[in-house]
């Protein structure tokens, strides 16, 4: 196995960790009501989003282990890119440990695009 790969499938590991710190924080802090979000009750629709959403990086974990090396590389530059943008676009509203959290995972994104690039097949 590559070492490449298995230092890219460990940055997917911390990127999910961030995520799910953040989380806790939240619930620890009492930033999260059980049932909503923004004082809106939550729907089947929400919960499958925010599913997707913390999915993809478990997916990319073993994505990246498992596929050829140029599809892996390839895919771990657009996944990374696209939550680098998703996170910077959503880190306004909320609070300073969850933003560190947020900051955290996408200097992991950003690693993950610089090893990815430069990983030579």
């Amino acid at each position: 196995m590559d070492d490449v790969k298995i230092i890219l499938s460990f940055l997917w590991v911390a990127v999910v960790l961030c995520y799910l710190y953040g989380d806790v924080f939240s619930i620890l802090a009492g930033d999260f009501k059980l049932g909503e979000i923004d004082g809106k009750p939550l729907t089947e629709t929400m919960v499958l989003v925010m599913a997707v959403i913390m999915i993809i990086p478990i997916i990319m974990i073993v994505l990246t282990l498992l596929v050829d090396d140029p599809v892996s590389r390839g895919v771990n530059i657009i996944v990374a890119v696209i939550y680098f943008g998703f996170n910077l676009f959503s880190i306004r509203g909320y609070p300073l440990y969850e933003k560190f959290t947020l900051l955290v995972s996408m200097g992991f994104n950003l690693v993950i695009v610089y090893i990815a690039w430069s990983w030579v097949i």
